[in-house]
């Protein structure tokens, strides 16, 4: 069996011993807020709200493309508007607006 010699004096041992629980409270220390419960409903919060960014962010960029994709079909190149579209749907706009117009008036006459 091989002999283990330590060359470490008393006081030198005792430093290791103090450093060593130092080291350890700190990890308990560590452990104990990772475990509290503040500390879960915060970091739970944290993923949540993370989670909301990203949605938010992709519906943005959807939302964005769509406008792209809608002013696209009523706005040439040269960003003038394209009058062949734009005229029959304002027209249909203003059929619908007049429509609900009437509609309300009848309800309350």
């Amino acid at each position: 069996m091989a002999e283990t010699s330590d060359t470490r004096t008393p006081a030198q041992i005792e430093a290791d011993i103090k450093r060593r629980r130092e080291v350890l409270a700190e990890t308990l220390d560590e452990i104990g807020v990772r475990v509290h419960p503040k500390t879960i409903v915060g970091d739970a919060k944290a993923k949540v709200v993370s989670n909301i960014d990203h949605t938010l962010g992709r519906a943005y960029i959807q939302v964005n493309r769509a406008v792209s994709e809608v002013r696209a079909q009523f706005v040439d190149e040269a960003g003038a508007p394209r009058l062949e579209r734009v005229v029959p749907v304002a027209l249909v706009a203003v059929g619908l607006v007049g429509l609900l117009a009437l509609g309300t008036r009848r309800r309350k006459g």
